[in-house]
């Protein structure tokens, strides 16, 4: 299987537009057309079948607080598979695809919220700190929420430990 990278500044409209639709088959939530949720990301990873996307994964890279220490860390989003082609290991491949990514970036932690056993089976643990992020509901700058984290799994890329009694601050939004 084919995995493609592809920057965000590079994503062309074709690209974008089968991102947006991928998305829309493959959840409930209103993607309001977009090939992104709540914002656009640094990076993709697609694989396709008879030049359409099948498989779509984003990465973003950025700081959070883990209490009071700033943290690199990378953030899964955006994860779909076209309902049509589960079963075929697009997922695993496109995790493996952003696992690698992830492992040469300066981060010190890769993050995602889930729940699948597909992301415990690749090394993610579960972490049960509170967190504090923005809402962007609708595209829109909303809530600053501090609540349990729902579905948090992280994964060390580094010598750091993470803490897991500290208050996660995204510092923006979920990923």
């Amino acid at each position: 299987m084919k995995i493609e990278r592809i920057e965000e500044m590079r994503l062309g409209p074709a690209d974008d537009a089968q991102i947006a639709t991928l998305l829309a088959a493959s959840f409930d939530t209103n993607f309001d057309g977009r090939s992104f949720y709540q914002q656009r990301n640094h990076v993709r990873f697609v694989t396709r079948q008879d030049d359409r996307i099948v498989g779509h994964m984003a990465l973003s890279i950025r700081d959070i607080r883990m209490g009071d220490r700033a943290v690199t860390v990378v953030g899964l989003a955006d994860v779909a598979t076209d309902p049509a082609c589960r079963g075929q290991g697009i997922a695993s491949a496109l995790l493996q695809a952003t696992i690698a990514e992830a492992k040469q970036s300066p981060a010190e932690f890769y993050m995602l919220f889930g729940d699948a056993a597909l992301y415990a089976a690749n090394g993610f643990v579960p972490a049960s700190n509170p967190i504090r992020f923005i809402s962007l509901l609708g595209n829109r700058t909303r809530t600053v929420y501090e609540k349990p984290s729902d579905g948090l799994m992280i994964m060390p890329l580094g010598d750091l430990d993470w803490d897991g009694d500290a208050l996660i601050d995204l510092v923006g939004h979920a990923f």
